[in-house]
């Protein structure tokens, strides 16, 4: 096996009745086993779904967020070489955003401004439909991500004191389907890929990540890719994975980002011995920068390629060439 923590197989609960962490709750699992219900003091609870949806020539990217004091709920649609739109509403103190206490514990539904979200589980899988305005037309998405029998996730939690603690799912490889318009024009995912960041807990409130993710095939295997970094060290956890064929692969080790902070779209190298020895080529860079008050956020986040080697538990190295994905780098101070 390639982690030494803890693997969770039964259904636990996150946070005490008091808003602290439950320490039962500190693992990782194959599927979501946390009730992540945050009871206790307002003001520091994070909540969000991010899920988004690839092809070879376009993506789609859907947020809702509760930050408590703020949310924001947002699409971004990129076309490789072609139109990029992005549009986000902000609703002071979360008005209008209820998100449940666990993955796929109800369905969503939000309306700030101009956009529109709705998540919807399904028994096979998530129904996501977004709406807005853009400088292109109206944008609409309606599209399905598909969880197979037996597709196994990344889900752990980040324990960086009883005040402050994350759960995250990221699942990754789950086959996509559907469509986007935006103006006249139609854009299809069938045969598509989809990704899902699920997160809820208490943050420190200055923090800097790096998170990376790809789907698609290695020759007739599936294969999803999870990486992070910076976030969680020193917490004796990570949120690193593989999935190769709907089977996920727990590493447990810090991972060595190597890239220039200066230029993002320069070649990035990611790797930890035994885990992942991988290249990453940019090809659109996306930068969002913010200040608000007490929230500020610079994002910048890279679309491109994995290349390279990873190490699925029990077998020999699987080389991976030109996966679609992304990379980033992240400064919140929320």
């Amino acid at each position: 096996m390639s982690t030494h923590e803890r693997e969770i197989a039964t259904p636990v609960t996150l946070a005490r009745p008091d808003g602290r962490l439950d320490r039962n709750a500190v693992g990782w699992s194959r599927r979501p086993m946390h009730d992540t219900a945050l009871p206790g003091r307002w003001g520091r609870r994070k909540r969000w779904e991010y899920w988004c949806f690839t092809t070879n020539t376009h993506l789609v990217a859907v947020t809702v967020s509760s930050l408590d004091y703020v949310a924001l709920t947002g699409v971004y649609f990129l076309e490789y070489g072609g139109a990029e739109l992005e549009k986000v509403s902000v609703a002071p103190l979360s008005r209008g955003v209820a998100l449940p206490d666990s993955l796929d514990g109800g369905r969503i539904d939000v309306t700030a401004g101009k956009v529109r979200v709705s998540i919807i589980p399904a028994a096979r899988g998530t129904r996501v439909l977004a709406s807005c305005l853009t400088a292109h037309g109206y944008l609409e998405a309606d599209l399905f991500s598909a969880r197979p029998a037996g597709h196994e996730s990344m889900n752990v939690v980040i324990p960086w004191d009883d005040h402050h603690y994350q759960y995250t799912s990221k699942q990754v490889a789950r086959p996509a389907e559907g469509v986007v318009s935006v103006g006249c024009r139609t854009f299809g995912f069938d045969d598509g890929w989809s990704v899902l960041d699920h997160g809820r807990g208490r943050w420190p409130y200055d923090t800097l990540w790096n998170w990376g993710a790809a789907s698609g095939r290695a020759g007739d295997r599936t294969v999803g890719i999870q990486l992070g970094g910076k976030w969680t060290e020193g917490t004796g956890l990570t949120e690193n994975a593989l999935v190769v064929d709907g089977r996920v692969t727990k590493i447990g080790s810090e991972l060595n980002w190597t890239y220039d902070t200066r230029d993002l779209t320069k070649p990035w190298r990611i790797a930890a011995p035994d885990a992942v020895d991988l290249t990453f080529m940019p090809f659109h860079e996306r930068h969002v920068r913010a200040n608000a008050l007490v929230l500020s956020n610079d994002t910048r986040q890279v679309f491109g390629h994995y290349s390279g080697l990873i190490y699925p538990d029990g077998e020999p190295p699987l080389a991976v060439d030109s996966l679609l994905g992304w990379a980033e780098q992240v400064h919140m101070r929320w």
